[in-house]
């Protein structure tokens, strides 16, 4: 058991809060939550991935939300496991400097430079943004569901 100083901190990408709004994201991300479920970690979220959520939910269902993507936003917010983080200016402007250097997705960048900023693990599957990190010399935060066992 892990005690209190080596407890996994992890900051989860919008694909691992899509399923508990009744969106599915694939077998790997399902896997990485169960697998989450059962660690004794800190999980945080970010009100970004709630935002692009809402992106990813008007696109596929129109704008009509339904009764499970009501609860498990609520569950998210209210429920006490997830932790909101609160993103400082050095995350912006850390952000926009990945931007700058080719990353387009302005989402990822503020997550990944929160992971940065406050030393936590960023729970992804995106291949993308793991290689513009390689590609760059960049500290690499990113944990792939496979890593947490």
């Amino acid at each position: 058991m892990k005690n209190r100083q080596t407890k996994l901190r992890i900051l989860l990408d919008t694909s691992f809060i899509l399923p508990s709004l009744g969106i599915d994201t694939g077998k790997e991300v399902l896997k990485g939550l169960r697998t989450l479920a059962e660690a004794e970690a800190e999980i945080h979220y970010s009100r970004f991935s709630i935002l692009e959520s809402l992106w990813v939910a008007a696109r596929i269902t129109g704008g009509i939300i339904d009764e499970a993507f009501n609860t498990g936003l609520r569950s998210i917010l209210e429920g006490g496991r997830y932790m909101k983080m609160e993103e400082d200016s050095k995350v912006f402007s850390e952000a926009l400097r990945l931007y700058t250097q080719g990353h387009r997705d302005m989402i990822d960048n503020i997550l990944y430079a929160a992971s940065v900023n406050f030393n936590l693990k960023l729970l992804t599957v995106d291949k993308e943004l793991k290689e513009f990190i390689r590609k760059n010399g960049l500290k690499d935060t990113l944990i792939t569901p496979d890593q947490l066992t």
